[in-house]
């Protein structure tokens, strides 16, 4: 780069309220063109906030913009498209009803046809390693598949400042190689990126420069590749992520199980289910891993009664045939489920969080149907106290709190209610490393308490960190067992293909 070139991005004290909060004050960045600068922070610290700025998606209530060198306001993520600004959410953008071309579509110049853009998608798909299909319906994609979707709309803009929040929160390693081929070469062609994750080896590999952010504010710019992780980790959050306790211990009686469970698929797109046999034992943790869209949803969907079409024998909850009944009367039984959609399944994006204590809560509900009001805010509270969690109280609505904060407080809810089976699907995603290593040490504390975890999980490190045994998915079908001492990364990886036949 030459020396006069000018910033492709500067951000002059710029700083964002809200109610009860400053999201970012007085925060001032700056990008060179083909730098890829990582944003760090933890959950809530205003990061995504100040994507949604530089993306126009938000509004600054002070500070001013420079892009390539010029003054700039952008009043909407339109006029920074068209400027080659381009953002990748943590949250998805996608309409669930339309296809996958359909929604990629909505973003481009709309001189392309449909038939143009579902062509473009499968070279970039194919270009990239992100796995595709165009004409699918958003509705039946999973978390995964979703991320890739995003990343492939954003690439196709061909960005000049690539904005990624949490990206490869939901990708395999083998997948995440491939963005980064993808993201280094952007990078060398001269485009900019800014990167959120709280992946703090990516950070290290991708990033030239970075920003930390704490309660909203700048407290540091580093060289990402002059640090280490835990330096990072104090820069984030003023501490080292305290160690996790995993203590070998003697698994009770099966408290939940799979008998030869298969299921065929409800949709075109979805996987069928092959034989399915697992066991999860009182005081244990028991992992799920493999790629996204080999039959985990559609799996921990008949799991946690949201399928009832399986025979009643294919699922035993307590010794007691459960296939067919719902999610209702599984709770009732010490069913508790942790799913993969944080807003719209795991939590109604309008409703505050004492409120969403409802969705799996019912000691608030009296005999004769009337709500204790007070007893869900206390509850609310207890969980936003216990799990570290930012909002604006028990009355905050669920969509006004951070990704990462919004899990927490899911996280909490279910092992607050002291579950005799946890189901649990991405347990971390997209929460910082002290955050992720509380959640993974209250489901520890929860399996030394005596309950059967089931965790689903496409980041290996954390199931082998949690896990005292683990299977595989792929294709629909379920691998054998095998104890966490006794599995490897290489196996693993291998199995994740469906090529376990010969261990088994």
């Amino acid at each position: 780069m030459q020396s006069n070139e000018p910033l492709r991005l500067s951000l002059t004290n710029i700083t964002k309220r809200y109610p009860g909060v400053v999201a970012n004050r007085s925060v001032s960045l700056s990008v060179k063109p083909g730098e890829a600068h990582a944003v760090l922070g933890e959950n809530g610290a205003g990061k995504s906030t100040l994507m949604k700025i530089i993306y126009g998606a938000v509004k600054p209530d002070e500070g001013a913009i420079q892009y390539n060198g010029q003054a700039v306001q952008i009043r909407n993520p339109q006029q920074a498209r068209a400027l080659g600004i381009s953002m990748v959410f943590q949250h998805f953008s996608l309409f669930d009803t339309l296809s996958v071309a359909e929604n990629v579509w909505l973003g481009l110049d709309p001189s392309f046809s449909l038939a143009q853009v579902s062509a473009r998608i499968s070279v970039k798909a194919a270009e990239y390693g992100l796995d595709i299909d165009p004409s699918r319906p958003v509705h039946t994609l999973s978390v995964g598949e979703m991320q890739r979707v995003e990343i492939i709309r954003a690439l196709l803009t061909e960005p000049k400042l690539l904005i990624l929040d949490e990206p490869t929160s939901v990708l395999t390693p083998q997948a995440v190689d491939k963005l980064f081929v993808v993201l280094k070469k952007l990078v060398s062609q001269g485009c900019s990126l800014l990167y959120i994750s709280h992946k703090l080896h990516e950070i290290r590999e991708l990033c030239t420069a970075c920003t930390v952010l704490r309660a909203g504010e700048v407290t540091g710019v580093c060289d990402p590749r002059e640090e280490s992780n835990a330096s990072l980790s104090r820069m984030m959050i003023g501490a080292e992520p305290p160690a996790l306790k995993h203590q070998d211990r003697t698994p009770g009686p099966v408290l939940f199980e799979a008998r030869h469970l298969s299921l065929n698929k409800e949709d075109q797109f979805g996987v069928n289910l092959v034989d399915i046999n697992l066991q999860v034992r009182a005081g244990e943790v028991v992992g799920i891993a493999g790629v996204s869209g080999n039959g985990q949803r559609e799996l921990l969907y008949a799991l946690s009664g949201e399928d009832t079409r399986p025979a009643p024998d294919a699922v035993h909850l307590n010794g007691q045939a459960v296939g067919h009944v719902g999610p209702n009367p599984r709770r009732q039984a010490g069913l508790h489920f942790v799913p993969e959609e944080r807003l719209g399944r795991g939590a109604v994006p309008s409703l505050s969080l004492s409120h969403n204590m409802l969705l799996t809560r019912s000691e608030a509900i009296s005999s004769s149907g009337w709500i204790d009001t007070q007893m869900l805010q206390t509850q609310a509270q207890k969980i936003i106290q216990q799990f570290k969690v930012k909002a604006n109280g028990a009355q905050a609505p669920a969509q006004s709190l951070s990704g990462g904060n919004l899990q927490k407080f899911i996280v909490g809810r279910e092992i607050d209610a002291k579950p005799k089976v946890l189901l649990v699907s991405q347990p971390t995603w997209g929460v910082d490393v002290g955050a992720a290593a509380q959640i993974r040490a209250e489901l520890l504390a929860l399996r030394d308490a005596g309950c059967a975890v089931l965790v689903v999980s496409e980041e290996l490190d954390e199931l082998f960190e949690i896990s005292d045994r683990l299977y595989v998915m792929a294709n629909g079908k379920l691998s054998p067992a095998i104890q966490r001492k006794d599995a490897t990364v290489a196996q693993m990886g291998e199995w994740m293909s469906g090529l376990w036949e010969s261990h088994a």
